[in-house]
């Protein structure tokens, strides 16, 4: 799979950008930091939009940036879909002409088609003939989105594009997210200070402090760590991959397979031999030395402490668990940890209950 290479440096007055990743070249990779910590200001660079940003930068195998050659390729002419927090569409122009007004702007040898692909993609076609009044946000962003795709780009950055939506908006657009994630071809740059956004849609992550890369990998596997200086507060916790074993009509309840281990949670229309991905707070899950006998807590899962963690608060720690291939965390006070007379190399059980699962 070929990368993207991001070798980029902007200095302004009190602030500095310093990035140098590879990012993969597919799939939604998420830039996740703080107000000020130079998200927006790192996509702009990608676009071409700051022209005192140096280094380099290399996408699908054109280099759009660099310094040492004194190359640099104007906003215009690299091939970006830019999405923003508003979708920014012409009120006065039907959906169709809204998206015929973005392929204008293609360097594509077929933007009809490229047109007519964003359109099925994103289920637009029954929204053709409406005008942008007559949309809810979840349906204008599709129509931003699809804009965007209509122009068949290299890359398609999107800047806190879910941030103006309610939470029923935000569900009503996720699937179609999902979607575009397995099914374009193209690298997306997704920036949020949203962890909710972030454990949904993407597949990469990139953490930025002050201009920096704080971690970066896989997004389970960040949202995982154990020694993030980002601070999560409550939402920190870890992203598991399950399996739907067998289904429970009775009680409602999934079984799910991580490995040789069993949780159980709500059946939420699931099938047998569905894969989901689950988000477990940190702060649900409790841990006991022994197996639990007569809990109404019926999820108990064999695990090893790998690594604990005890300056993030005051008076709790971070415990780093191994259950079978996956990493669990667990927020429990330092006396809890003490009396338990814990250490990195126990085995012991962590608990969790089925409703404070997130699918």
């Amino acid at each position: 799979m070929t990368e993207i290479t991001v070798q980029l440096h902007l200095q302004r007055a009190g602030f500095e950008l310093k990035v140098d990743a590879q990012l993969p070249s597919s799939g939604i990779v998420g830039i996740l930091g703080k107000s000020g910590s130079g998200k927006t200001t790192l996509l702009r660079c990608l676009a071409g939009l700051e022209k005192d940003a140096t280094g380099l930068l290399r996408v699908d195998q054109q280099c759009w940036l660099d310094t040492s050659k004194q190359h640099f390729t104007p906003a215009w002419r690299r091939e970006i879909g830019y999405v923003f927090q508003e979708s920014s569409l012409f009120t006065h122009l039907s959906v169709l002409n809204n998206l015929k007004f973005g392929v204008t702007r293609s360097m594509s040898k077929a933007p009809h088609r490229a047109m007519q692909e964003a359109i099925e993609l994103l289920g637009l076609e029954r929204l053709l003939k409406r005008h942008p009044s007559e949309l809810s946000g979840g349906e204008r962003q599709r129509v931003a989105i699809a804009r965007a795709l209509a122009t068949e780009p290299k890359l398609l950055l999107l800047d806190e594009p879910l941030s103006s939506l309610d939470q029923m908006r935000k569900n009503e657009i996720y699937p179609w997210m999902d979607q575009l994630a397995h099914e374009l071809h193209i690298p997306m740059i997704f920036v949020t200070h949203s962890l909710e956004e972030i454990t949904r849609l993407t597949q990469y992550l990139m953490v930025i402090e002050e201009g920096k890369i704080q971690s970066m990998g896989p997004t389970i596997d960040v949202m995982s760590s154990i020694h993030n200086t980002y601070d999560f507060g409550e939402q920190t916790g870890s992203m598991l991959m399950a399996t739907v074993q067998s289904l429970e009509e009775e009680w409602h309840l999934a079984k799910l397979s991580i490995g040789d281990q069993v949780l159980w949670i709500e059946n939420r229309n699931f099938s047998c031999g569905d894969t989901l991905q689950l988000r477990i707070l940190a702060k649900d899950v409790s841990l006991s030395l022994n197996k639990p006998q007569g809990s109404s807590i019926q999820n108990a899962m064999a695990c090893t402490i790998l690594d604990v963690n005890t300056e993030s608060t005051t008076s709790q720690c971070l415990v780093q668990l191994q259950c079978g291939s996956h990493k669990l965390l667990a927020n429990i006070t330092k006396r809890s940890f003490a009396n338990l007379k814990l250490a990195v190399g126990m085995e012991l059980w962590a608990q969790v209950k089925s409703v404070a699962i997130a699918h």
